[in-house]
C-alpha cells in the first residue's frame, strides 16, 4: 500500500474536507479559520465564487495549451493585465509553475543578461527548495543538508534583522551595508557580481521585513556596480504586505521581480517580470516548460486581479493588518515569552523567545498546535522554528481578525501557563 513520505509533516491535524472564504472545514465538518492561506497562496479565501466561475469556464473550453507549441488567450490576456500592476519598466514576463522555478529563472537570467556567475543573498533567505533555489535559500539548514554539492557562486551576507543583531533599525542597517561592501571586497568582486536576491519581507527566515533604507542602499550599490536587483515577491506580492508589491514602500525600482503565491488564488503559476533591455538578453532556448502559463491558472489569476482590485484587498491588507498587529502586540505585553511583533499587511508574526533572550522554538510549537486545537490555523518559521506567523487571505474582516486573536490569547495562555 502507497503512503505518502514520511518527511512530509503535517503543521495541524487538520484533514481539509472543503474551503470557504477565510475558513477550512474538516470531514466533521469542523469550522477551523485559516490564518495559512496555503502558506499565502489562498488571497481571495478559499473558493472565491469569481475565481471558481472562471476556472471552471476555462476549464470547459481549454486546460492546457503548450505556450511554446501554440499561444492562448487567458496567456496573452494575464500579460496584458499584469502590466498595468508591475513596477514602471518591467515589460517583459516569463511563465513557470512555482516560486522555486522562478527563482532559478531569475538566477539564469541574470546570470545570462550580466555576463556575470555570482549571485549575493542574504541570512535568512527562503528562495526555494530545486538545487538552484536551495543553493540561494539560507532560512535554515535542512533546505540545504544532504544535497551537496549546491550551485556554486553564492555568497551569503548578514541581514539588518534588528531584533535579533539587538540593534536600532537604523544601527542594522548601516552594520548589514557595511558587512554587503566588505564582501565585496574580500568575496565577490562587482565585476563578478550578477545579482543580488532579497525578499522584502523574509518569509521562511522568520517574517522579518526589510527596511526600506536597505533596499535604497542595494539600490545605490546596483547602479553603481552594474548588478541586477532581484525582488523575491513570491510571497509578498498581489497585497500581502498592504502595498501590491512589499518593495513599493522603499521606492526603489527592481531590474526583476519575481511572483507567485497570491497571484492565481491556489492554481500553480508564477513569473518573472523584467525590462525588454534586459529579457531580451535570455539565450535562445533558456526559457520554457511543459506546464508554464498553463490556461486554467490563467484564468485563475485574471479572476484574482479583479477581485483584488474590485473588493479593494490591498487596502483592507493595510487596514486589517494594522488591526492584527496592534491586538497581537497587546497579548505579547502580557507575556514576556513573546520578544517582537513585527510584519506588514496581513503578514504578522511573533517571535518567541526564553528568559535569557534565545529562541524558544518548543514554545513557538506549543503556541501553534494549542491554536489548532483552539479552530485557528497557524504556522512557525524562522531557523529556530520561534516564530508563529499570521498569513490569512486578504479577504479578511475586522470581526475575524479579533476572533483569531481572541483564540490566539487562549493559547498563549495555554502555552506559558
Amino acid at each position: 500500500m502507497a503512503e505518502l513520505s514520511p518527511v512530509l509533516k503535517q503543521a495541524t491535524p487538520v484533514i481539509a474536507a472543503r474551503g470557504e472564504g477565510v475558513y477550512l472545514y474538516d470531514e466533521d465538518d469542523r469550522r477551523f479559520l485559516d490564518f495559512t492561506a496555503g502558506i499565502g497562496v489562498t488571497s481571495t479565501g478559499h473558493c472565491h465564487p469569481k475565481v471558481v466561475a472562471a476556472a471552471q469556464e476555462q476549464v470547459a473550453t481549454l486546460i492546457h495549451g503548450q505556450y511554446t507549441t501554440v499561444m492562448h488567450r487567458p496567456l496573452l490576456r494575464l500579460t496584458e493585465r499584469l502590466g498595468e500592476v508591475l513596477p514602471e519598466g518591467l515589460d517583459r514576463l516569463f511563465y513557470v509553475n512555482s516560486g522555486s522555478e522562478a527563482v532559478e529563472a531569475a538566477l539564469r537570467l541574470a546570470r545570462q543578461a550580466t555576463g556575470r556567475q555570482n549571485a549575493v543573498v542574504f541570512q535568512g533567505s527562503f528562495h526555494g527548495r530545486t538545487m538552484g533555489a536551495a543553493s540561494l535559500t539560507t532560512s535554515g539548514t535542512k533546505i540545504r543538508a544532504g544535497i551537496g554539492p549546491l550551485v556554486p557562486g553564492v555568497v551569503v551576507t548578514p541581514f539588518p534583522y534588528a531584533y535579533r543583531l539587538g540593534m536600532s533599525e537604523e544601527e542594522a542597517v548601516a552594520y548589514a551595508l557595511r558587512e554587503l561592501d566588505y564582501q565585496f571586497a574580500t568575496v565577490t568582486s562587482p565585476k563578478d557580481t550578477a545579482a543580488v536576491f532579497i525578499e522584502p519581507v523574509l518569509g521562511e527566515g522568520g517574517y522579518v521585513p526589510v527596511p526600506d533604507a536597505f533596499l535604497q542602499g542595494l539600490r545605490e550599490r546596483a547602479d553603481q556596480h552594474g548588478f541586477l536587483l532581484v525582488l523575491d515577491e513570491v510571497q509578498t506580492g498581489f497585497g500581502r504586505t498592504g502595498t501590491f508589491w512589499g518593495h513599493e514602500p522603499s521606492g526603489v525600482r527592481p531590474d526583476i521581480v519575481i511572483t507567485a503565491k497570491g497571484l492565481a488564488s491556489g492554481f500553480p503559476i508564477s513569473a518573472i517580470a523584467a525590462p525588454a533591455a534586459i529579457m531580451d538578453k535570455a539565450w535562445p532556448g533558456s526559457q520554457g516548460g511543459t506546464y508554464g502559463g498553463n490556461a486554467v491558472a490563467c484564468a485563475g489569476a485574471l479572476a484574482t486581479l479583479e477581485v483584488i482590485q474590485e473588493e479593494g484587498l490591498v487596502e483592507n491588507s493595510a487596514r486589517q493588518g494594522e488591526r492584527l498587529h496592534q491586538g497581537l502586540a497587546k497579548i505579547a505585553e502580557a507575556h514576556p515569552a513573546i520578544g517582537d511583533v513585527r510584519g506588514r499587511g496581513l503578514m504578522r508574526a511573533c517571535e518567541f523567545v526564553k528568559a535569557d533572550g534565545t529562541p524558544d522554538g518548543q514554545s513557538a510549537q506549543k503556541a501553534q498546535q494549542a491554536a489548532a486545537q483552539n479552530g485557528l490555523l497557524l504556522l512557525t518559521c524562522g531557523p529556530a522554528g520561534n516564530v508563529v506567523r499570521f498569513i490569512p487571505p486578504l479577504i479578511v474582516d475586522g470581526d475575524q481578525v479579533d476572533t483569531a486573536l481572541e483564540l490566539w490569547a487562549a493559547s498563549v495562555e495555554e502555552t506559558v501557563s
